[in-house]
């Protein structure tokens, strides 16, 4: 069974409020899970202890048990000194899409335009 530690979402509408639950894979965010191991309340202040609270223990036991975070938990434990910081890589996300770049050279080619037709 792959067990994943994730968010399960609650609340009403435009008022988050999630459960760090311990749940198999399968299930649907919202739907069954075996464990619940913390709160996250999005809109209170970053800096507040309430924000994001965890059963660090029984987190341990199931990451020892093999389930695995997702991004969004893993930072958060690494917050918490829980896990290591992993790297992330992401080498595309800062170049611009296709579209970007064709306007960037058309621009640059009625700059180089302009410039030659200045200067002749």
């Amino acid at each position: 069974m792959a067990m994943k530690i994730r968010l399960a979402r609650g609340g009403s509408k435009k008022r988050p409020f999630y459960r760090i639950v311990a749940a198999d894979s399968r299930m649907p965010r919202d739907g069954r899970f075996i464990e619940k191991l913390g709160s996250y309340n999005p809109l209170l202040p970053k800096d507040s202890e309430d924000r994001v609270k965890m059963d660090v223990e029984r987190i341990q036991y199931w990451l020892g048990q093999g389930a695995q975070p997702t991004d969004r938990i893993a930072r958060m434990l690494e917050a918490a000194g829980v896990k290591e910081k992993s790297q992330r890589s992401n080498p595309k996300k800062g170049t611009p899409g296709k579209k970007a770049t064709e306007r960037a050279e058309s621009k640059a080619a009625k700059a180089a335009a302009a410039a030659e037709e200045a200067a002749g």
